[in-house]
C-alpha cells in the first residue's frame, strides 16, 4: 500500500470520526453511557476495516465478508448493551444497540466512498436520537399511550 492510499484512508477516518462523534453528541449531552467516544469508535472501526479490505483485495467477495463480519460483530456488541429488568418488566439499551449498529453502517459507507449516504445516515441517526427531546414528539407519544390505555381499559 503506498502513501497516497494511506492518506485517503486517513481522510476517511477523519470523516468517520466527525460523523460518529456527531451521532453520539445528543447521547453525550444527556449523560448516556454510550456517547461521542462510543459512537465515534464504532464508526472509525467500521471505516478502517472496510477501507483496508477494499484497498487490499480486488476480490469483492472478500470485502463483502469483512463487511458481513462488521455487521455481526457490532450486532454482538449491541446484544451486550441490551438488558432486561425482570422486576419492572422493561428492557433497556435497545435504542443504543440499534443506533450503534447503524453507526457501523455509516462507517462502512465511508469506507466504500459513499460519503453522501454516510452524511444523510448520520443526520438521520442524530435526528432519531434527539427525537425524544422534541416537544411535538413527546406530546404525540403521550397521546398514543393515552389512546392505547383507553382502548385497553374499555376492553
Amino acid at each position: 500500500m503506498d502513501i497516497q492510499i494511506e492518506l485517503i484512508i486517513v481522510a476517511k477516518l477523519i470523516v468517520s470520526f466527525l460523523l460518529g462523534a456527531f451521532i453520539g453528541l445528543d447521547r453525550e449531552k444527556h449523560g448516556r453511557d454510550a456517547g461521542i467516544r462510543t459512537y465515534a469508535a464504532v464508526c472509525i472501526g467500521a471505516t478502517l476495516f472496510t477501507a483496508i479490505a477494499a484497498h487490499l483485495v480486488s476480490d469483492v467477495s472478500a470485502a463483502s465478508r469483512v463487511i458481513a463480519n462488521i455487521v455481526t460483530g457490532v450486532g454482538f456488541l449491541g446484544a451486550g448493551i441490551i438488558y432486561r429488568d425482570s422486576s419492572a418488566g422493561t428492557s433497556h439499551g435497545l435504542t443504543t444497540a440499534a443506533t450503534i449498529w447503524c453507526t457501523a453502517a455509516v462507517g462502512v459507507a465511508i469506507g466504500l466512498n459513499m460519503f453522501i449516504i454516510a452524511i444523510v445516515g448520520a443526520i438521520a441517526l442524530y435526528f432519531l436520537l434527539s427525537l425524544h427531546h422534541q416537544h411535538r414528539y413527546i406530546n404525540w407519544k403521550k397521546k398514543m399511550i393515552n389512546k392505547h390505555n383507553e382502548n385497553t381499559n374499555s376492553n
